[in-house]
């Protein structure tokens, strides 16, 4: 087998950075907070199974629909490190995050179609702004400039 022919199972992170397109600081960020793993050298560098390159995807993935991080690695911690996240897991991951997501997307809507309103208004009247004063949370504490905490 000829060197072009060899599979690489572990990667430097050099590597891994290049071939995934998250930063050196990331993936020792994520490797802090669990989500990856690497073994270490005798020379102390760190090596990251191949699989690490589905995890990366995995993890990017569900950041990019607005999945906080310890909601991904409270997934991933089912998964041996060097096992690479596979359709079934995304497809179980996304029905339990779809509610989370589709919430999210609602608030957005009514913050918009508020702002909306606001904009026409121009008032940003505490005792009326939704936007300010969301259901008129602060008329309990007085009619005097509050601002929510």
């Amino acid at each position: 087998m000829s060197d072009s022919e060899v599979i690489v199972t572990e990667l430097t992170i050099g590597e891994l950075s290049e071939r995934s397109g998250v930063p050196a600081s990331a993936l020792r960020f994520y490797e802090r907070k669990g989500l990856i793993a690497s073994r270490r050298t005798t020379g102390n560098q760190r090596r990251y199974h191949r699989s690490t390159l589905r995890r990366l995807a995995f993890i990017r993935a569900s950041q990019s629909v607005g999945i906080p991080l310890s909601v991904i690695e409270g997934v991933l911690e089912y998964l041996p490190h060097d096992v690479s996240p596979t359709r079934e897991l995304w497809l179980k991951a996304s029905e339990c995050w779809s509610e989370a997501i589709n919430g999210r997307i609602e608030r957005l809507e009514r913050m918009r179609d508020r702002f909306t309103e606001c904009i026409g208004c121009g008032c940003l009247s505490f005792d009326q702004c939704l936007l300010v004063n969301p259901g008129d949370r602060l008329a309990g504490r007085g009619a005097r400039p509050l601002l929510d905490p």
